[in-house]
């Protein structure tokens, strides 16, 4: 079989594809054996029925060839597509130009592919990473917040204020007279709005012996307003210990401030280093995102990947036990807008997966023999398949182009990495070599290869061997 690709109008492409006729022939073989297993005649054995006897009861010679063509075009196609190493993004239309009563056979198979978009100044792009420096004001508040879980309330004579907490007599009655709050000696902590937002504003400012009366609305009541009545019996400020060598000692690990310092700032340090390493990536593929104009999306592919996370919160929701319904009125929303929410981050994903191809085609970023057999081999040992078994797979599929394309993006998502312009917030310079701190280069590919095994490997490994 012999094929060739040529590309024609918009984002599609016809393959001319040559058939010989002895691989008909076979193909043709293939059908017999296949019918004369199905085909009940009676006389005859499942499987013994000759080959005269099935065309006369397909209807002639010219039927039985049409059986074959139908069990065989779609893996002639399907290597022809290996052979090309097309990337194809929709179902072909398929016209028979030779052979279709006898002889080699002729088609052609104009398919859609995936387009390749215009990324405009893509050599000078900037992504802005968080700051690895860590202030002083965060480890206080780390330490502060230690501080907290020794704190004592201490009673005080002055005016209340946000984070005294009172002691108060609360009762509120609706607008026809019921009390539907009676807490006494209430403890509350100003300024946390918990009970109601006119509450605190009330108690600020407040002192022991005080009582308040106002109206407000609170959370599950809709537009009624309660009538409160409190009574403010004292005021207590917490206080906190000092954080000195022999309260770090007693409370901690450590033995000195110093000591506790020095770790609450590691562990911040390695906390910004992974934020850092997200944004690194999250925002450089977001910057070459914009770059894309939405005009050169096929609907096609922003289509199947909002069926595929639908699918997919689908099937999160139901290992939950939950419905979509159940869903849409937990989180306020119906399906139209969950649909355009999610089309909203389908779009984003199919651009970044459209400029990261073209990226690659840019650069020329090329994935060699050695490297794509690498890659199966690797994945036929996670899958747990044989190598070879995988391999057949995906030729007989005609989606080798697809493992290769993936390998492509995850080139280009490096090239990205390391090209792209990195500022912090306030748009200094930001080192690379500071966020490459124990990341390798495959982790910087990690989000693409995966992509590869599982849309594409994952599906072609053998029924009952992938774990």
């Amino acid at each position: 079989m012999r094929a060739s690709a040529e590309a024609v109008e918009g984002s599609k492409v016809r393959l001319s594809v040559q058939v010989e006729e002895s691989e008909m022939d076979h193909a043709l073989e293939q059908t017999v054996r296949k019918l004369s297993r199905e085909i009940r005649v009676p006389g005859f054995r499942p499987g013994k029925v000759p080959r005269q006897v099935l065309e006369a009861r397909l209807g002639g010679s010219g039927s039985l060839r049409s059986e074959a063509l139908r069990e065989a075009l779609p893996e002639f196609y399907a290597r022809a597509v290996a052979e090309t190493e097309l990337d194809p993004i929709a179902p072909p239309n398929i016209d028979i130009t030779a052979g279709e009563e006898s002889g080699a056979l002729e088609f052609d198979a104009v398919v859609q592919v995936r387009p390749t978009v215009a990324i405009p100044g893509y050599a000078g792009l900037q992504a802005t990473v968080p700051s690895l420096a860590v202030p002083d004001a965060d480890v206080d508040a780390q330490v502060d917040r230690l501080r907290e879980n020794d704190g004592e309330l201490v009673e005080v004579t002055r005016k209340a204020r946000d984070k005294d907490n009172v002691t108060i007599n609360l009762h509120a009655k609706s607008s026809g007279g019921e009390e539907v709050v009676a807490a006494d000696d209430f403890l509350y902590e100003v300024g946390t709005g918990s009970v109601a937002d006119e509450l605190d504003n009330q108690l600020r400012g407040s002192k022991a012996g005080d009582v308040l009366a106002f109206r407000a609305p609170v959370a599950g009541r809709g537009d009624e307003t309660l009538a409160f009545s409190v009574l403010v019996k004292d005021v207590k400020e917490k206080r906190l210990p000092e954080p000195t060598d022999e309260w770090v000692a007693e409370n901690s690990e450590f033995s000195t401030l110093q000591e506790l310092r020095s770790d609450i700032g590691e562990r911040l340090a390695q906390m910004r280093l992974i934020e850092a390493r997200f944004a690194w990536r999250e925002n450089s593929v977001a910057a070459l995102v914009e770059l894309v104009d939405d005009d050169e999306v096929p609907d096609l592919l922003v289509d199947e990947e909002v069926r595929r996370r639908v699918h997919d919160l689908g099937h999160r929701l139901e290992e939950q036990k939950l419905t979509i319904d159940q869903f849409l009125a937990a989180t306020g929303r119906d399906a139209e807008a969950l649909l355009a929410e999610l089309r909203v981050d389908a779009l984003r994903s199919v651009k970044a997966d459209l400029a990261l191809r073209a990226l690659a085609d840019a650069e020329g970023l090329r994935v060699d023999d050695a490297e794509l057999e690498e890659q199966l081999s690797a994945s036929a040992e996670r899958l747990q398949v044989d190598p070879s078994e995988l391999r057949d797979r995906l030729d007989r599929d005609g989606r080798i182009g697809e493992v290769r394309s993936e390998q492509r993006k995850a080139k280009a998502l490096t090239w990205l990495l390391d090209h792209v312009q990195l500022v912090d917030e306030a748009g200094n310079p930001a080192s690379r070599d500071d966020l490459r701190v124990n990341l390798g280069d495959d982790d910087r590919g990690d989000e693409v290869e995966v992509s590869v095994e599982s849309q594409q490997l994952e599906a072609a490994a053998p029924a009952g061997d992938a774990s």
